[in-house]
């Protein structure tokens, strides 16, 4: 297998969108154009509406370790409010992880050898924040054709097993068995079914322990097909246990230092892919805006598929 490194500096596409020295800090997105934006509306038949993201809130995946599953804190609830007149209110807070459920992993999530995206330098996240590569960039939204790639439906199973890769032959494999066919700015929604175990099992730990997903071969074969972003039904995209001994991620590594791919992780796609199943049409509307957090790695998203 080709060193991640290697394979990154290949796939590399730094410079690509930088324009009149202004360093690009938007990466792959760059790919879905107005034009691409305005076919993928076409899209849209009969108005079906697939919330693809998980619930906020206790019971979700995280177990405990780094991250938490979001606290809900109910700061007013109505009781003792001395004010005039019968209005009364309730407020509430969300303490959470911002990449603790349905998210975006940022540009500014991932490095190695002291860069990140674009030859900005790691020193550029600071406990204030990032200075470059920030959420924000993606503020106008990530929205275009997106394309579910079924795997654990092509397989006829629940859901793949922890540590099974997903090379690029199965992936062009179940697109032809699909009908669907990728095009440039495309958003890639890979299921593993790892959605459906938590759903089944409820077992955080066992969730997050490993999981199956795209093998490092599949960086190249997102490059070649210009994929604008990446994403699944489990936690990190790609197999875990990994296939490089002694390192963490490269597959994470590889498309957001090297290749500028903001990633999707923990998303739903059971009744997306039943309709898919059913219809025959794997393709549809993706919207999946950001929230404008300042400086921040990633964000929380409700990604919508309409068809």
């Amino acid at each position: 297998m080709e060193d991640f490194r290697k394979l990154g500096a290949r796939l590399s596409n730094w410079g690509r969108w930088d324009v009149d020295g202004q360093r690009d800090e938007r990466g792959t997105t760059n790919l879905i154009t107005p034009e691409r934006v305005a076919a993928a509306a076409r899209l849209v038949r009969h108005g079906k509406v697939f919330d693809l993201g998980i619930p906020f809130g206790q019971g979700g995946p995280q177990p405990g370790v780094g991250r938490i599953n979001p606290i809900l804190l109910v700061s007013e609830t109505g009781a003792d409010q001395d004010r005039p007149g019968a209005f009364h209110f309730a407020d509430d807070w969300v303490i959470m992880p911002l990449q603790s459920a349905s998210q975006w992993d940022g540009l500014a999530h991932v490095f190695y050898d002291d860069l990140l995206y674009n030859g900005f330098p790691a020193t550029d996240v600071t406990p204030h924040g990032v200075r470059h590569l920030s959420i924000e960039q993606q503020a106008k939204g990530i929205m275009g054709r997106g394309v579910l790639i079924d795997v654990a439906g092509h397989r006829g199973v629940d859901w793949l097993q922890a540590g099974e890769v997903i090379t690029p032959d199965e992936l062009d494999t179940v697109l032809a068995a699909q009908g669907t066919s990728l095009r440039g700015g495309d958003i890639v929604a890979v299921r593993t079914g790892w959605r459906r175990k938590f759903l089944r099992e409820g077992d955080a730990a066992a969730f997050m322990s490993g999981e199956p997903g795209l093998g490092l071969e599949c960086c190249e074969w997102l490059h070649q097909h210009d994929v604008a972003a990446v994403c699944s039904d489990n936690w990190a995209i790609e197999a875990l246990p990994g296939e490089v001994d002694g390192e963490v991620l490269p597959v994470h590594m590889v498309l957001i230092r090297d290749m500028g791919m903001t990633l999707g992780e923990i998303l739903d796609f059971e009744e997306l892919a039943a309709d898919c199943a059913a219809d025959g049409v794997y393709e549809f509307l993706l919207s999946t805006p950001p929230i404008k957090f300042r400086r921040a790695l990633g964000s929380p998203i409700n990604p919508l598929a309409v068809k």
